[in-house]
């Protein structure tokens, strides 16, 4: 049939029939191929493949039952039971790092003490989730493309998976509460900015996106500086195309949309950069701005980029990302029932998100080197990176579903190519679910010990004791007293408040010598 041919000379059929041809998942649209599988068994299989990467995220959150504070968790928690959320902020802007949106969530769940990191995992797991599922859903809904139910959702759960659990170091990355705020959950929440944006239709939905823009911008602004830089990159790409990207309709309401998003951030960022606590943390570390534009700086800066990125793109369970986003191209389809067309820019586009990837990922790699320095790059220290791999998620679903759209327009039989996509997005679940039982283990593990010494530390504050010994407690790298071979007393000060002593020692070393 013709598209030329009028409306009116198309026969009237029943609405099961209407409803069969926009469903069909293979051959030409109203005339399914032989042996085709009815749309509910496709949304069951796709439903059931997502189950293991949801698996995986709920034995994560139930193992973050062992989480016990170390390193920077020292040190919030008294000041939290002391003085509040507000004395936390306080804190955070006139001393530490003029950071007061993340001191806000910093003492949201330092507020309820060891349970707050306890509930950490499951909190942030869940609204990881729910984000990517609603972005998800509200793209395709903006594009007009109807999927078989469960895919969006084994979309982000997926991304999810990938996102949190495909890491040098797990618990760094979503078990540590103080760096999950700063570098697993910005990028997070900059993606909830993104869905008013998606779902406006009326002059009011859109007034409300570009004030959701502005303020999620000021928020991301003072609460983590890498994920500040990668908003804003993204925001300005996405501003120099959209003359060429965006159908004229929208372009007004999407340059309004990102120059309130960059406003916002620039806003924020200045916030941060003239409090004193920035100024506080420059001086500690040493990283002003004349050495940040350094060429030694910057050239390290470059090298230590180009070993993440080598890290991230040999880790093989990424391709999972691409994987499900060649069944989301494989199943979409159009309101009319037909499979959709790439659009006429789609090369001009990725390119370009490409570029904003490295351009930010090697920005947010300067304005850390000169804290880590040669351990900008090392595993220890992939918390830095989370900033900007969530987009590296989303462009390779991105370019999947690209794949998969191309490859359901060339071939006649898709079905090899969906299992062997499904076989991956199965398959890219066993290496970090061996690693978070290897990681449960060592968390159980410290716990025990954690919760036997904190009971001998606490009946000696009570029996009135001033100086007690501490064991250091080390798990995935983190910082514990009496590190560098006992050279390095913080967090020590900070647990010594934390009991209401005087100070704690090494208990490794005889008594004297401290």
């Amino acid at each position: 049939m013709s598209d030329s041919t009028p409306e009116s000379a198309i026969p009237e059929r029943p609405d099961a029939t209407r409803r069969q041809d926009a469903h069909d998942l293979r051959g030409t649209p109203g005339r399914p191929e032989h042996g085709t599988p009815p749309r509910s068994r496709t949304s069951v299989w796709v439903t059931a493949l997502s189950l293991p990467p949801l698996a995986l995220l709920a034995a994560a959150a139930w193992f973050g039952r062992s989480v016990r504070p170390g390193a920077d968790d020292w040190c919030f928690l008294p000041a939290v039971r002391d003085d509040g959320i507000t004395g936390l902020v306080g804190r955070f802007y006139f001393d530490d790092n003029g950071r007061v949106a993340n001191a806000v969530l910093v003492g949201a769940y330092a507020k309820f003490q060891v349970a707050g990191h306890q509930w950490f995992g499951l909190v942030s797991g869940v609204l990881t989730l729910a984000v990517l599922w609603a972005t998800t859903v509200a793209v395709l809904r903006r594009g007009r493309l109807t999927v078989p139910r469960g895919l969006p959702l084994l979309v982000a759960a997926t991304a999810t998976a990938l996102f949190l659990f495909v890491t040098p170091n797990t618990y760094k990355t979503f078990y540590w509460p103080a760096a999950s705020v700063s570098h697993t959950m910005p990028p997070v929440l900059a993606c909830a900015a993104l869905l008013p944006f998606l779902v406006a239709r009326s002059r009011r939905g859109r007034g409300a996106a570009l004030a959701t823009a502005l303020v999620a911008g000021l928020v991301i602004g003072t609460l983590s500086e890498e994920t500040a830089i990668v908003v804003a990159v993204l925001l300005v790409t996405v501003l120099l195309l959209s003359g060429r990207a965006v159908a004229e309709p929208s372009r007004r309401f999407v340059r309004l949309w990102c120059a309130a998003g960059v406003a916002g951030v620039a806003a924020g960022a200045a916030v941060l950069i003239t409090s004193p606590g920035s100024d506080s943390r420059r001086e500690r570390f040493g990283a002003g701005t004349t050495s940040l534009v350094a060429p030694e700086s910057l050239a390290a800066s470059l090298r230590g980029f180009a070993e993440i990125v080598y890290t991230v793109v040999t880790t093989w369970q990424y391709v999972g990302a691409v994987a499900v986003g060649v069944i989301l191209g494989l199943l979409c389809r159009r309101p009319d029932g037909n499979t959709p067309v790439l659009p006429a820019k789609w090369p001009l586009t990725a390119c370009a998100g490409v570029a904003a990837l490295l351009v930010s990922g090697y920005l947010c790699t300067v304005v850390t080197y000169p804290v880590f320095r040669e351990r900008v790059s090392a595993p220890s220290a992939n918390r830095l990176w989370n900033d900007y791999l969530l987009v590296y998620v989303a462009l390779l679903v991105c370019a999947g579903a690209m794949l998969g759209v191309a490859a359901r327009r060339r071939a006649h039989r898709t079905g090899p190519l969906q299992a062997a996509c499904a076989v991956l997005c199965f398959l890219v679940c066993f290496g970090p679910a061996v690693a978070l039982l290897d990681l449960d283990a060592n968390m159980r593990a410290r716990a025990a010990k954690w919760d036997a010494q904190d009971r001998r530390l606490r009946e000696g504050a009570s029996a009135g004791a001033g100086v007690l010994p501490y064991e250091r407690l080390v798990i995935s790298q983190m910082l514990e007293p009496f590190s560098r071979q006992g050279r390095s007393y913080w967090p020590g000060g900070c647990v010594a408040d934390y009991y209401r002593i005087e100070r704690v020692t090494d208990a490794t070393r005889p008594p004297g010598r401290t």
